[in-house]
């Protein structure tokens, strides 16, 4: 989670504000100025040409953060204008600088061609206007996303009701279509928020100014940003979902509280306003019940480095340590299933089921992770198309996702499969075949980045393009077949077709032809007259004119076509929205169950008993990540140790354990190995553990060593000790 501040000017003086009124202002800043008027939170990238310029204060902001040149361009009251710009082509490079600062920008795009401006006068704007808010919660474009990590906005919705309040939260990953949804509480709203771990987080401008919630807000820092009440109306919210979600009313998507419609509310507002006209696939809000993942507080999730460790960075993580997912949908899987570990027995059991599967049918789980690895990111592919900022590709990756799971499903063919493959399977069998069959007809081998490169249509899908490419590429050939059949008709053998600037293409002959070609009505019909020259004469035909015509539109009217085949195949696949992110869903948990079980052979890790009861029992257990960093050293094995807080184990030594021990005894490493080897029992992985009986665990606490940094051998006392010298 994103906490940091962009980088603010050293001095206030240095600053040129954005002014407020539009005297002496040139028409081009009067219009930059009243569009950043209405987006005054956000960087203005105001589109000039191949460039997306920014001025006075967002200029200033925009070239420290970006370490590009601050310039200026013309006055304004009587002081320079401060400016500075991008080039469009590498607009996603700097946003993803900007958004990584914490900023937010409004792509400010011409919606005029500028020869309709001129119609209006000499000194008129084109037209422009924002049509899209790029946010931190609101990315889509895969530069900018890591493929292992969800993006998600959250919103937080709360009801007021007597003396207490009710708060929900819901959040969205716009570039896969998740939508969740659930109950919190006050005292549990920031354990609920760090589980979830939003890149941004929306909330109604009063309750982020209320001073109850003044300490969760201060940690969260600039992943908070305050919106307009209206966004979060629960009375309008019922309307509100419908509408985005085409239906007469939401009650078939569950019983949602208030509180939960105000949350569901504030995010598809939100996303309406910033992709403005554009509408993201999202999956119906699916609602989360409290008590089924296991409660771990933030201080505790933050000690235990499910995701990352205590410096930020995902090396000697947890999840790091247990990562062997092929895709970047099973890698958002797996770490989705470690920061909200399962509190359901049945549930859990069914998880360890799929990867004892693939535990013991070692030929076929290499197959599907070899199947799995030509699978590109359909979700997010889907989206972007949604969005009308996809390419080739990502209808490319479509396709490619579809080729893998119909080599997945034949791999599964006849194979009995535990419930949650079993459910897996069926959701890849119920992947729409026609749209497959379209994308494998109508796409090429080699698809470019964006669709106004054209040829990504494959040769034979569309007879029109065909002939236009033919023309376009092969127009000597074309010609000089017409050249041939005009000779074999008339009998002329010395009949060219020829070409200049003024004429254009015509039929050249010797004079001594003329009577040929004027001497019958039906040749005088034909072959029209252009030009008569001292030895030859000169004609064309309406087949050579529409032949040059065709010719000269050729490449416009094939890049026409190709643009018309991409609009259909992306309208059928948003269309079938539903059933891609199903069945990419599906893949991903093939992903997850196949990656464990390989992780459990290579690393000798034990399938954990996960029952009721309150057991708590290992045997011969060994810190995950801790085990792997010394192998990497070569500083010898982990020792293994037991741990029994059984009420009424073996050993009976009770549900209470005093543990002391002199500095870098390994207390914390031992602590939270135990913590550890719950969450991935929970998560539904095997352990790495001898043997391992757990009853549920519903809540987790671990806030020892807070300092340590296990995964280099150093604890608190010598992490803590040089930063005291330093200090001296």
């Amino acid at each position: 989670m994103n906490m940091h501040s962009p980088n603010e000017p050293d001095a206030p003086e240095a600053m040129t504000p954005v002014p407020t009124a539009h005297a002496g202002a040139t028409p081009m800043i009067e219009q930059f100025i009243e569009i950043k008027a209405a987006n005054p939170d956000s960087l203005l990238f105001y589109r000039m040409g191949d460039f997306y310029e920014l001025f006075f204060d967002d200029a200033e902001k925009a070239s420290r953060a970006l370490g590009i040149v601050l310039t200026k361009r013309g006055k304004y009251q009587g002081l320079d204008i401060p400016m500075c710009g991008v080039p469009v082509h590498a607009a996603d490079d700097y946003l993803q600088k900007l958004i990584g600062q914490g900023f937010r920008v409004a792509v400010c795009e011409q919606i005029e061609d500028p020869a309709e401006a001129k119609k209006r006068g000499g000194k008129s704007v084109v037209r422009r206007d924002v049509v899209r808010l790029v946010t931190p919660g609101t990315i889509t474009e895969d530069k900018l996303l890591a493929p292992s990590e969800s993006s998600f906005l959250m919103a937080l919705g709360r009801v007021k009701g007597g003396a207490d309040h009710s708060f929900a939260l819901a959040w969205i990953d716009i570039s896969t279509g998740a939508f969740r949804v659930t109950d919190t509480t006050a005292d549990r709203l920031l354990a609920d928020i760090f589980r979830v771990d939003p890149r941004e987080l929306i909330v109604a401008e009063p309750v982020f100014h209320d001073p109850e919630l003044k300490p969760v807000f201060d940690v969260l820092g600039r992943v908070a940003s305050p919106q307009p009440p209206s966004l979060f109306d629960s009375a309008s919210a019922t309307g509100r979902i419908a509408r985005f979600f085409d239906v007469a009313t939401p009650d078939s998507f569950g019983a949602f509280s208030r509180a939960e419609l105000s949350a569901i509310s504030g995010a598809i507002a939100y996303v309406e306003k910033t992709q403005k006209a554009e509408r993201p696939p999202l999956s119906r809000p699916e609602r989360e019940e409290q008590g089924s993942t296991l409660f771990i507080d933030p201080a505790t999730r933050g000690n235990l480095e499910l995701l990352r460790t205590l410096s930020g960075s995902r090396e000697g993580s947890l999840f790091k340590a247990i990562d062997r997912t092929v895709t970047g949908g099973g890698a958002r899987l797996l770490a989705d299933r470690l920061m909200a570990p399962l509190t359901d027995p049945a549930a859990i059991g069914a998880r360890l089921d799929s990867v004892s599967f693939f535990r013991s049918e070692t030929r076929l789980c290499q197959a599907v992770r070899s199947s799995l690895k030509s699978v590109a990111d359909m979700p997010r592919a889907l989206s972007r198309l949604a969005l009308n900022r996809g390419g080739p590709r990502d209808l490319g990756a479509l396709r490619a996702g579809f080729e893998a799971a119909g080599a997945i499903a034949e791999i599964f063919a006849a194979t009995a499969l535990p419930p949650e493959l079993a459910a897996a399977l069926a959701a890849i069998h119920a992947l729409p075949q026609a749209l497959s069959q379209h994308l494998m007809q109508a796409l090429g081998d080699e698809l470019p980045l964006l669709k106004r490169d054209g040829g990504f249509v494959r040769g034979g899908y569309h007879a029109d393009l065909d002939e236009m490419r033919a023309l376009r590429d092969e127009s000597r050939k074309v010609i000089a077949g017409l050249e041939r059949s005009l000779i074999d008709e008339t009998g002329i053998r010395s009949l060219k077709i020829r070409h200049n600037n003024v004429l254009g293409y015509y039929i050249e002959v010797t004079a001594n032809h003329h009577a040929v070609m004027t001497g019958s009505d039906d040749a005088k019909a034909r072959f029209i007259h252009r030009q008569t020259m001292a030895n030859a004469m000169r004609f064309t035909t309406t087949e050579l004119a529409e032949l040059e015509t065709k010719i000269a539109n050729a490449a416009d009217r094939a890049l026409n076509i190709e643009l018309a085949a991409f609009e259909a195949l992306t309208t059928e696949a948003v269309g079938e929205a539903e059933k891609i992110r199903a069945g990419a869903d599906a893949l991903a948990v093939l992903d997850v169950s196949a990656a464990l079980a390989l992780l459990s052979e290579s690393e000798a890790w034990c399938r954990p008993v996960v029952d009721s009861s309150l057991a708590f029992e290992i045997t011969g257990g060994r810190h995950p990540v801790v085990e792997q960093a010394l192998r990497r050293s070569g500083e010898g094995p982990f020792v293994a140790n037991d741990c029994d807080l059984s009420p009424e184990g073996a050993a009976r030594n009770g549900a209470i354990w005093l543990l002391t021990g002199p500095n870098m005894g390994g207390k914390s490493t031992f602590l939270r190995q135990n913590a550890l080897i719950a969450i991935l029992a929970q998560t539904g992985s095997f352990v790495p553990a001898t043997s391992a009986h757990i009853g549920v665990v519903d809540r987790l606490f671990s806030r020892v060593g807070a300092s340590d940094d296990l995964a280099r051998g150093r604890s608190t006392f010598m992490v803590e000790r040089p930063r005291a010298r330093s200090s001296e």
